[in-house]
């Protein structure tokens, strides 16, 4: 219906024009290579999660760290293997929320922990760390937006720098990663995150004659070092330019291809049962493709009726300079909230910010720092961003929920960074 009613205002409120302009919407995002890819690594990993817990992947995991080695043995330890690993995974944001969730879903079921808090330690490292630490596509992004303001002469010197200097101005990258580590080390759960679905606690007291690690272990590493050698490969060399979707898509085929060999040179699953897995795997992910593919298309309707735009025309030339970078936070925190991505708004907002910062003789680098800053906690809490889509897909939580259970602490962490833009901006005036 979101859809509808955004096409039916772009069409001049003409009913017939605004299902011609639905359709036409759908039928573009399914003749993109990187929609259809997206919508098929979502459905792979459905296959991949199943596969992993039906040949007692999950129970070799839980054995390996909690039984074999005692590293986790308490609800503190349960969350903080997959906070360590979103920090750690930093070449593309759904890949680290997808390992993350993996680690982290037989530990939450055990130790009684809401799949909830899960998704909120998922989705409140992926895109703040590939932020902070872009050698990424976020970096390769970020350089060729600044790149275009060198070139068009209102800033000098190199991307590179202007990125570094801005990265360190990124105050809610920063204050959410600290927040999700407080959260998790001192067990808060704030608002409606102490009423969130807990699954009942399970304890496993020895290694089942499948439940080897390695079949948890197995398939993360080739996930991982599949997208960082598809990203070198897709961007010729260079790991900045290359395809995020593209390399999570054929990553995922060798995945699934390398597990049924694994898996049945181990004897965890015979092909009937490897197939019939990967199969349930898929149909269950079903859903969630649904809910991407909508996303994308509210994104698209948004960016069309030039949301971005309309409210950075409220900033103006009038607004004092050392409040500038606490206006461009706010913007595009609620730009990225309505369209649900923060690559778009980075793309709308750094060369509306770039010029208003150098005309009010405002310091460039920090209101860089409030772009992507913005980006990112918008995004965080937009119900129809990828990253929370597939942070909940990871962790087995409804998108809904997870939404509402994220909020406070997203808005805390927010609140704090426009603090510290606002205070910084008086500093450096």
């Amino acid at each position: 219906m979101a859809v509808l009613a955004g096409e039916f205002i772009i069409a001049g409120f003409h009913p017939i024009d605004a299902l011609v302009l639905t359709a036409e919407r759908f039928g573009g995002l399914l003749s993109e290579g990187w929609v259809l890819k997206t919508l098929a690594f979502a459905i792979m990993v459905g296959s991949v999660m199943a596969l992993i817990e039906r040949s007692g992947g999950v129970d070799g995991l839980v054995h390996e760290l909690s039984v074999k080695r005692s590293w986790v043995n308490s609800k503190r330890g349960a969350l903080m293997p997959s906070f360590i690993a979103g920090i750690i995974v930093f070449i593309e944001s759904s890949i680290t929320s997808l390992v993350a969730g993996a680690i982290g879903r037989p530990f939450c079921d055990r130790y009684g922990i809401s799949r909830a808090k899960l998704a909120f330690v998922c989705d409140s490292t992926s895109a703040p760390v590939c932020s902070l630490i872009p050698l990424n596509g976020w970096g390769a992004l970020l350089l060729g937006l600044i790149g275009g303001q060198i070139t068009a002469g209102l800033i000098g010197g190199e991307s590179a720098t202007w990125l570094v200097q801005s990265i360190a101005f990124n105050f809610y990258a920063f204050v959410a990663l600290i927040i999700t580590f407080i959260a998790v080390w001192f067990e808060i759960d704030i608002g409606p995150m102490r009423n969130a679905a807990i699954v009942p606690p399970n304890t496993i007291e020895c290694e089942d004659e499948r439940g080897h690690f390695g079949l948890f272990l197995w398939p993360m590493v080739w996930m991982i070092g599949g997208v960082i050698a598809f990203m070198v490969i897709t961007g010729g060399g260079d790991i900045l330019k290359g395809s995020g979707s593209t390399s999570i898509f054929y990553t995922l085929i060798i995945t699934l291809i390398l597990m049924w060999g694994y898996y049945r040179f181990k004897n965890a699953l015979t092909s009937h049962d490897f197939f019939s897995a990967s199969l349930k795997g898929a149909k269950a992910m079903a859903p969630i493709a649904a809910i991407l593919l909508f996303a994308f298309a509210i994104g698209g309707v948004s960016s069309d009726m030039e949301v971005g735009k309309y409210l950075a025309s409220f900033i103006g030339s009038y607004l004092p300079s050392a409040y500038l970078g606490g206006a461009i936070f706010v913007l595009a925190a609620i730009i990225a909230f309505a369209t649900g991505t923060s690559w778009g708004t980075f793309s709308i907002m750094l060369p509306i910010a770039v010029p208003l910062a150098v005309g009010l003789d405002a310091p460039v680098a920090l209101c860089m720092g409030a772009v992507i800053s913005g980006g990112v906690f918008g995004d965080h809490c937009s119900p129809i961003s990828d990253t929370t889509i597939i942070s909940s897909m990871a962790s087995g939580c409804e998108v809904g929920e997870h939404v509402r259970t994220q909020l406070p602490y997203a808005l805390i962490a927010a609140g704090i960074s426009f603090i510290l833009f606002v205070l910084f901006g008086i500093a450096l005036t």
